[in-house]
């Protein structure tokens, strides 16, 4: 496995810090998703580091891991939020953070949620609990909106003068640039259905700044993840190439936001180290930090996809003729990233008596077989692990799936009618309940009743 603070192997058990995972599983049942708050917090520490030579400021994708309690752990440690719904914006708030610490991106907001981004009347939490202490009224508007077309940056200024509020807004350039990543998260691209292409931007700045919104920046966010330096480089000088055309026609640009995509290894040395990613892009940025540049970064992925596991519990092992089945309570409903993405993740039974290997192709481990790490779901694409070498396994046994804090419970799905799983988050030698496993009475409680939603017209007599 690979060697990331939080999750170690301690006397043949694996732990989430302090705790065994066993003991977890035990207590919280399975499928549930272990984050390890030191695991997090060694994270941003070494983000925040790294970056440190030009201040950059931190907004957490909540996209990538979105429960509110793993908000709250990131507001502590400092960063503010990036949303893309006004779900996530309101999820943000409840969770702590200041409005004035969230920049709201997303390519089709709504009017609605164009609303609640700038003011605290239109929130869109409804009865929740506790709001009233909250004081929505108060809240005022988000940081920074960030325009992905010329069509809702209308949107933005029409609500702006309605409401009596000057937007903040950048606009996300769209640089053509290849991240070099699967075709699915690719977003920086022409094709891409993301940003405003890079040479409309002066334009579209001479004609909407001061027209009811101020345009105090630039975005760009080129893809997730990104294996390699030089592409997010690209992007950056694009980006500033932009700032001194737009200075030039007398535009002030205070912000640049870099969007998120920072990687991780799923497999063994995939990426480069973060820090020369630092090494790439600070030279590029500091000369305009120097001079008041404040630059934004919207990691997620980086945070939290090493930072929490996925536990799940054997069901059966089905051995053909072709090849072996691990069949596990897990699958594409509890982690789509495999089925989606062909994306690769580490998987170990939790209890391993020998050392475990390191992500290697082949672990050189004795009692090894090929087999394939399978869930309930009626889908041939339902995997998590195909033609690996692993332990034999049995009913009962419990696997960890690695590197799932990120783009795991985010894109859980009740299909086959499952429930969506618990998640626990591990501080030292206290394990958290910060989300109850979903019951089939949950999942029905929005079909109970009928309601009448198109009434005909009546009958007029002759």
């Amino acid at each position: 496995m690979q060697d990331v603070p939080g999750f170690q192997y301690r006397e043949g058990v694996l732990h989430a810090d302090e705790v065994p995972v066993p003991e977890i599983a035990d207590a919280a049942g399975t499928p549930t998703y272990i984050y390890s708050a030191s695991a997090i917090r060694a994270a941003y520490k070494r983000l925040h580091d790294a970056f440190a030579p030009i201040g950059m400021r931190f907004r957490y994708a909540i996209k990538s891991s979105p429960n509110s309690h793993l908000c709250r752990l990131m507001h502590e440690l400092g960063a503010g939020m990036d949303v893309v719904s006004g779900g996530e914006l309101e999820r943000a708030w409840y969770s702590g953070t200041p409005m004035s610490d969230i920049v709201f991106a997303g390519v089709g907001k709504t009017d609605e949620e164009i609303r609640a981004a700038l003011d605290g009347r239109f929130h869109l939490l409804g009865d929740a609990p506790g709001l009233e202490e909250m004081r929505p009224e108060e809240r005022g508007p988000v940081g920074v909106l960030n325009a992905e077309s010329t069509s809702e940056l209308e949107r933005i200024a029409h609500w702006g003068i309605e409401l009596g509020v000057r937007p903040r807004v950048c606009l996300r350039v769209n640089p053509d640039v290849d991240p070099h990543t699967h075709e699915y998260t690719t977003t920086g691209k022409e094709e891409n259905k993301f940003g405003i292409d890079a040479p409309f931007i002066p334009e579209v700045f001479d004609t909407w700044n001061g027209n009811g919104v101020d345009l105090i920046g630039l975005h760009v966010h080129i893809g997730s993840p990104v294996p390699q330096v030089e592409p997010y480089a690209e992007a950056v000088e694009v980006l500033l190439g932009l700032v001194d055309e737009l200075e030039r026609r007398g535009h002030q640009i205070e912000v640049l936001d870099l969007g998120g995509g920072w990687p991780i290894n799923y497999t063994e040395n995939e990426v480069p180290p973060l820090e020369d990613y630092a090494a790439g892009l600070i030279p590029l940025l500091s000369a305009r930090v120097a001079n008041g540049l404040q630059v934004l970064m919207e990691p997620g992925r980086s945070i939290m996809a090493n930072s929490g596991i996925l536990v799940s519990r054997v069901q059966h092992v089905k051995k053909g003729r072709a090849k072996t089945f691990v069949i596990c309570d897990a699958g594409m409903h509890t982690l789509i990233r495999p089925a989606l993405y062909r994306a690769f993740h580490f998987v170990w039974p939790v209890s391993w008596d020998g050392e475990a290997p390191r992500f290697l192709e082949d672990p050189g481990l004795p009692d090894l077989a090929v087999a394939d790490l399978v869930g309930p779901i009626c889908e041939t694409g339902d995997f998590l692990a195909r033609n690996r070498l692993l332990p034999e396994m049995d009913r009962g046994d419990l696997v960890a799936i690695f590197s799932a804090g990120a783009y795991g419970m985010s894109m859980v799905s009740n299909y086959n009618d499952h429930g969506r799983p618990a998640e626990v988050l591990v501080d030292g030698d206290r394990a958290l309940m910060i989300n109850e496993r979903q019951t089939l009475a949950t999942v029905l409680q929005t079909e109970r009743s009928l309601r009448e939603i198109v009434v005909a017209p009546a009958k007029v007599e002759a």
